[in-house]
């Protein structure tokens, strides 16, 4: 059963536990997130000029649109406020940032009836973060930039959480993604990268939308089940969202349990210390990857291609 917690008033360590059991937990505004949520409108509207970013997609061919996102993605993951954001984030809910990891942040772009679906607004299907090599410890931080519908949110698939579900998680290697995600801002027409998707038709109800404020914040674990809701709201919605995972828990494999994920590679290496911003020492990516892949790119690091 999955139980959504509104402001949970519990301890970091609680908090990590629950979730890891397939709990939700939603909260409220406050200054930290507010601030990132207005730093990223600040960079939508410098790049946007003087079309609001949400309806633009109403003025402007997809080409252009696409032309505008896809290096705007890059310079959000690359500036260096943005990490600085983060940090303040997850010590402001409790997070100790000697132990907490976290990796660089990403703007999500969903567009109405159907503009614009693939590359650097790709609209995603059901899946798990863990399908695409995320470990199951890790934890999804996400928060709308400007107000959104229900109509253009995301969508819990909870009947899944402990039901597998077939998948092509077994031919995704991390280490080849990391190198086709650089061209994800050159597709516009049709998104060619092979993603680990689901090989059995999915039940999408009983699912569940969170609507939340600017500057609110939905946590939930990387082994859930998720997806795109197909925005028909009228206006693009945009997003934030990050990732952390707890180095102890880390070390103990601990984490959410694994029923049908099986992809070659680790995102562990993308992962840095809150603290320092340290990588994630190699004798713990041992623990999970005994012997060093000998092909790919091991970190993922955005280009300006809009990956």
């Amino acid at each position: 059963m999955n139980t959504i917690y509104l402001d949970p008033n519990c301890d970091e360590a609680a908090r990590r536990e629950r979730l890891y059991a397939g709990q939700l937990c939603v909260f409220s505004p406050r200054p930290s997130t507010v601030a990132f949520c207005e730093f990223a409108q600040a960079m939508l509207e410098e790049a946007f000029g003087s079309l609001d970013p949400r309806d633009a997609q109403h003025s402007l061919p997809v080409d252009e649109f696409a032309a505008i996102i896809a290096p705007l993605k890059t310079t959000f993951i690359h500036h260096p406020e943005s990490l600085q954001h983060i940090q303040r984030i997850v010590s402001d809910f409790g997070c100790e940032l000697t132990k907490t990891y976290i990796d660089v942040p990403r703007i999500r772009i969903a567009t109405s009836h159907s503009y614009l679906t693939t590359g650097a607004a790709y609209a995603h299907h059901p899946h798990r973060d863990t399908w695409y090599s995320a470990p199951l410890t890790q934890l999804n931080w996400w928060m709308p930039i400007y107000p959104f519908e229900s109509e253009s949110s995301m969508a819990f698939h909870p009947s899944y959480w402990d039901q597998a579900v077939l998948n092509g998680s077994s031919k995704f290697n991390y280490y080849e993604w990391n190198a086709l995600r650089k061209t994800a801002g050159q597709l516009v027409k049709s998104d060619t990268r092979v993603q680990p998707k689901p090989l059995e038709e999915i039940e999408l109800d009983p699912q569940v939308r969170l609507v939340v404020p600017v500057g609110g914040l939905i946590l939930f674990s990387a082994a859930h089940l998720h997806s795109t809701v197909p925005n028909t709201w009228g206006r693009t919605r945009y997003s934030i969202d990050f990732r952390t995972v707890h180095i102890d828990d880390v070390v103990a494999k601990g984490g959410a349990h694994n029923i049908d994920s099986d992809p070659e590679g680790t995102s562990l290496r993308d992962f840095m210390r809150g603290s320092d911003l340290c990588r994630v020492p190699d004798d713990i990516i041992r623990l999970y990857e005994p012997q060093a892949p000998m092909a790919g790119e091991l970190i993922f690091e955005p280009s300006t291609a809009g990956g």
